[in-house]
């Protein structure tokens, strides 16, 4: 698999909220996962231009992560600059 247990528990410590390995609910740990799996369907879809169905895959998760963005933004506008610049995604 692409992403170890660990280095998901390294994403959840780096990105979360709260800073732990067990904050896996907070929109900014999801949104780090995320842009961890975006990043790999990306760099799989420059090899594999004809694979269509990863490619739907990934406008999907890219809608996820807008929405969650979305609703950090009604939430709290500073801690989604925080995550805007952390994980350096543009609006």
């Amino acid at each position: 698999m692409y992403l170890a247990k660990e280095e998901k528990v390294e994403l959840f410590q780096n990105h979360g909220r709260l800073k732990s390995e067990t904050d896996t609910g907070s929109p900014e740990s999801q949104i780090a996962l995320f842009t961890y799996r975006i990043k790999h369907l990306t760099e799989h879809l420059k090899t594999n231009k004809k694979d269509h169905s990863s490619r739907k895959g990934l406008l999907k998760l890219v809608g996820k992560r807008r929405s969650l963005l979305n609703y950090l933004i009604k939430i709290d506008i500073e801690r989604y600059r925080n995550v805007i610049a952390d994980l350096g995604i543009r609006k």
